[in-house]
């Protein structure tokens, strides 16, 4: 693509982005699209990013910016306005920059989790029983989302026992009493779950090969699902697929949420085969990148 002085600049902002597809997938769309943007990496934690907002504020060629892990949920403190579900999420991972300058902030991570799920596998969200560990930016919003579908029973888990609660307390507040944190180290609830989610992180980046939940309190019967998709299959995946469950990475959810952003950023509607084709394309070069490594 050329850039002018009208290309309108969209920046991920999160730590680690080594693993991302994420650019690569959104620059696809862009040129398959005819849309004169370009998205980019910013690694950085929440040490600076109400300094790193403002900078997507006030510098013109910003159209909004991409957020994830650890800022989905501090950085709603910076954002002028918010969508009403991801006010009631509390995270966020889109921002928009409004044609008065202000910023608001969505959530498509919800939206991209459930299509995936329903669109990858027969599983069925009503009356279901899920466990899932991990209660921040990206656990927020899956929980949210299995609620809004009408997930029977929550089970909640976190390194810090008070988010889990903090979490379980806000689906409650909004759709009954199906939430409930389970302590650090306390697994008993995973056999009872029908879907047993990884959100927490572990798996990826420096935590590679290491898994936040034991293989030995999954189930043949279970879906697992990890919200990372880089590696494609982590050790927790790893792990579920060698108890005989049914196992499903992040990459669906990255395309379906990716989806929805570029319509919130450019007002267009996606070139959704092309964003599919190019993120199969990456998996493919991992796989010979790891078997060459072999």
């Amino acid at each position: 693509m050329k850039i002018n002085i009208d290309t309108k600049l969209i920046t991920l902002i999160g730590k680690p982005l080594s693993q991302s597809f994420a650019a690569r997938m959104q620059n696809t769309a862009y040129e398959a699209a005819g849309l004169n943007m370009l998205y980019y990496y910013t690694e950085a934690d929440s040490t600076h990013l109400k300094e790193i907002i403002d900078g997507v504020r006030y510098m013109p060629a910003f159209g909004g910016c991409a957020v994830t892990k650890p800022n989905k949920v501090k950085v709603l403190q910076y954002l002028d306005e918010l969508d009403p579900l991801c006010a009631k999420m509390g995270a966020c991972n889109t921002v928009v920059k409004q044609a008065d300058g202000s910023l608001k902030g969505y959530n498509t991570d919800g939206e991209g989790f459930y299509l995936s799920l329903v669109e990858e596998t027969d599983f069925e969200v009503p009356g279901a029983e899920c466990f899932c560990i991990g209660a921040g930016g990206a656990g927020r919003a899956i929980c949210f989302a299995l609620a809004d579908k009408g997930a029977k029973k929550l089970y909640i888990a976190a390194s810090r026992y008070e988010n889990a609660l903090k979490l379980a307390e806000d689906i409650n507040s909004g759709f009954g009493d199906i939430a409930e944190a389970a302590v650090p180290g306390d697994y008993s609830k995973v056999c009872e779950c029908g879907l047993v989610i990884n959100a927490s992180g572990v798996g990826m980046g420096a935590s590679v090969g290491n898994s936040p939940i034991p293989a030995e309190y999954l189930q043949s019967d279970q879906l697992c699902f990890d919200a990372c998709y880089n590696p494609a299959k982590t050790q927790f995946l790893l792990d579920a697929e060698a108890k005989g469950c049914r196992i499903l990475n992040g990459l669906g959810m990255s395309l379906y949420q990716g989806v929805a952003q570029i319509k919130l950023w450019s007002g267009e509607e996606a070139p959704v085969e092309a964003m599919r084709e190019e993120l199969n394309r990456i998996v493919q070069e991992k796989i010979v990148e790891s078997e060459g490594k072999a």
